[in-house]
Formats: structure tokens, C-alpha cells, sequence
């Protein structure tokens, strides 16, 4: 054993030749791994996009499917209601062509001789709007309370057995109304009809009219039960979006100081109204459509629309209910028609104009 000390030589930073450098193999130092490492790691990933875009998004199968679906669908309504527009052109056409009355403005109905028919729409088409604008302009304010009732104001406890009673009014059908209206209603509201009457007689809308008063079966009876039978649709649209508002904003609105009614005017209502509109929408469209209802309760009549809420006469749908017997014979049955044609239009037309009013609200 020698004593000699042993000394071990320090390494030097330099280059070196051999494949046991300082720092890592073949001499690279640590700072030169470092440097290496950040400038791989700071050059950006290679993109497979055209001239070096964002990465080319892949789309799962399954919203491939959702898509084709939901552009399939719009088509095919789109579709039927073109078919049914134009089938009631083809039925409409032949009856039409023996019309010896102009169709948009007569008021005369007569189709049972097929070789001397005279019938126009225009008494009809003029029932048929006044009686859907008076309940809408009845059932809207009222909706619009219990709408802002149910989601502002009412106690938990209350809220869903009343949303619950308001939604079953939607699901009676239509010919008990019709005969709740013409056997209960009809006579209780009497008093209130004479009373306008005799009152406001000298304002159109509550003259003298071709229908019975007492007897009750005049727009006016039948305009509030219809608002009754439109309530539910509209009250549940209007609820639903009303329900939707923002929390963070009715929150901001109290922290401002803001009272409950000035939460509901500022913040809820204005946030809800294209929503109000498309269930008004919604509830005018049903109640251009309405037939047993009406059928039961107004009284037909030979005498000219005044506009009066105290006329009688016919909608579009009741008259074709009640000519149900001529449609055998396929030139009677094409008049009537011609008048669900107007139908389809007019329901088009209003649908249509909801659609711009709501466009115009976003903007």
C-alpha cells in the first residue's frame, strides 16, 4: 500500500473532443441543453391547416347525425306545408272557376246549385279577425299578470300547483268550452253586454249588431271564451322565458336599490318580451283555427258585419263546419276550400309577421 495522496485533475468548462465532456456527452454544456430545450418548446406546433391555420376541426359522428336530422326535418315541414298549400289551390280551383260573385269581397254564401254558385269570403274573413284580435286583446294582459305572478312574486309553495291549473285549462277540448259558453257563461254575462250596450252604443264596436244580445250568441260571447281557451298558451310560453331571465342581472338590479315591480319593469319583462310576442303569436294562431267553439256559440246570420262586438255570423272554420253536408260533391266542397285557403294564408301571414316583430326586438 503506498501513501502517496491521491489528486484528482478539475475539469475544465472547455471544448472537449471526447464523448465525456463537462455538462452532458460530447461535450454540450448544461446551459446548452437548457437553451435547446426552451427554444423546441417555444416553437409553435406544426398545423395540418392550409397556409398554417388553425387546426382542422374534427366532427364527431354523432353531431354529423344530429345535423342531417335537424336539416331533414326543416325540410320536410317545409315541404308539407308547400303540398298542403297547393292542394288546397287544386281542390279550391274548379269551384272557383264557377264562382259568379268576386270571392274577396261578396258577402253572399249560396252553393247548392253547382251551375249558379255565388260565395265570397269577406264576412267571414272579418268574423274571423274580430273575434281572434278581441280575445287576444283580452287574454295578453291577463297572461302577461299571471306570467309575472308565477315567476316573481308567487311563494314556492303555490307557484307549481297554480302553473299546474293554468296548464290543464289547455287540454279541455274545445267543444266544452263551446258548451260551458253557450249553457253558463252566455247568461251570466248578459247583464254586463246590455249594460255596454246601452251605454257605449254610440262607439261601433258596442252598437246595435246583427245578433242577439240576451240571446248571447255574438262575437262578444264568444270573443271571451275564446281569450279563455288561448289563456293557458300563452301564459305557459311567457312563464317558461320569463323563467330563463339571468339571475345575475335581476341580482345587480336589487344591489342598485331596485324594488321588486322595478326588477320585473326593467329587467325580466324587457328580457321576456319576444317571448310574450311568440306565445300571443302562438295563441292567435289557435284562435283563427278555433271551430267547435265557435260553431256552438255564435249565431249564424243573413244580415251584413257591421263590426260590432254584438254581430253574429260565421269564422272561416265554423262555416266550414256547418257545410260539412255538401262535401260530398267535390265543386260545393271546393268553396269551402277556398276559404281554408284564405285560412292558411291569413295564419301564414300573422305567423310571419310575429317572426319580423321578434327579428326587429333582437336588433
Amino acid at each position: 500500500m503506498s501513501d502517496a495522496p491521491i489528486t484528482s485533475a478539475s475539469r475544465s468548462p472547455g471544448s472537449a473532443t471526447s464523448g465525456a465532456g463537462v455538462g452532458g456527452p460530447n461535450g454540450i454544456t448544461e446551459d446548452t441543453i437548457t437553451s435547446t430545450k426552451a427554444s423546441e418548446i417555444e416553437q409553435p406546433p406544426k398545423s395540418d391547416g392550409p397556409a398554417g391555420g388553425n387546426p382542422k376541426t374534427v366532427t364527431r359522428p354523432g353531431d354529423r347525425i344530429f345535423s342531417s336530422l335537424a336539416s331533414g326535418s326543416a325540410i320536410f315541414i317545409t315541404v308539407v306545408i308547400a303540398a298542403i298549400g297547393a292542394f288546397l289551390i287544386w281542390r279550391a280551383v274548379p269551384a272557383l272557376s264557377r264562382n259568379q260573385a268576386n270571392f274577396l269581397t261578396s258577402r253572399e254564401w249560396v252553393t247548392q246549385d253547382i251551375n249558379a254558385m255565388a260565395f265570397g269570403v269577406l264576412d267571414l274573413f272579418q268574423v274571423t279577425v274580430l273575434v281572434s284580435l278581441f280575445a287576444l286583446v283580452l287574454a295578453m294582459p291577463i297572461a302577461l299578470g299571471i306570467a309575472i305572478f308565477l315567476t316573481s312574486y308567487s311563494p314556492k309553495w303555490l307557484t307549481r300547483p297554480l302553473s299546474y291549473t293554468i296548464d290543464l285549462l289547455a287540454a279541455v277540448p274545445s267543444i266544452v268550452y263551446g258548451l260551458w259558453g253557450l249553457l253558463v257563461f252566455a247568461p251570466a254575462i248578459t247583464p254586463v253586454a246590455v249594460w255596454l250596450n246601452d251605454t257605449l252604443g254610440w262607439f261601433p264596436l258596442f252598437a246595435d249588431g246583427s245578433g242577439s244580445i240576451t240571446g248571447g250568441g255574438t262575437i262578444f260571447t264568444a270573443g271571451i271564451v275564446l281569450a279563455v281557451m288561448i289563456l293557458p298558451v300563452i301564459t305557459a310560453v311567457t312563464r317558461e322565458v320569463f323563467i330563463q331571465t339571468p339571475r345575475s342581472q335581476i341580482e345587480a338590479a336589487l344591489a342598485l336599490g331596485a324594488t321588486r315591480w322595478e326588477v320585473v319593469r326593467t329587467t325580466v319583462i324587457p328580457f321576456g318580451k319576444s317571448g310574450y310576442i311568440s306565445g300571443s303569436m302562438l295563441g292567435l294562431g289557435r284562435a283563427l283555427g278555433e271551430t267547435m267553439a265557435l260553431y256552438l256559440i255564435l249565431r249564424t246570420t243573413s244580415q251584413a258585419f257591421g263590426w260590432s262586438l254584438f254581430d253574429g255570423g260565421s269564422t272561416i272554420a265554423s262555416k266550414i263546419a256547418l257545410g260539412y253536408a255538401e262535401f260530398n260533391n267535390d265543386i260545393q266542397a271546393g268553396a269551402y276550400i277556398a276559404a281554408g285557403l284564405v285560412l292558411f294564408v291569413l295564419t301564414f301571414v300573422v305567423n310571419a309577421a310575429a317572426r319580423a316583430v321578434i327579428a326587429g326586438k333582437k336588433d
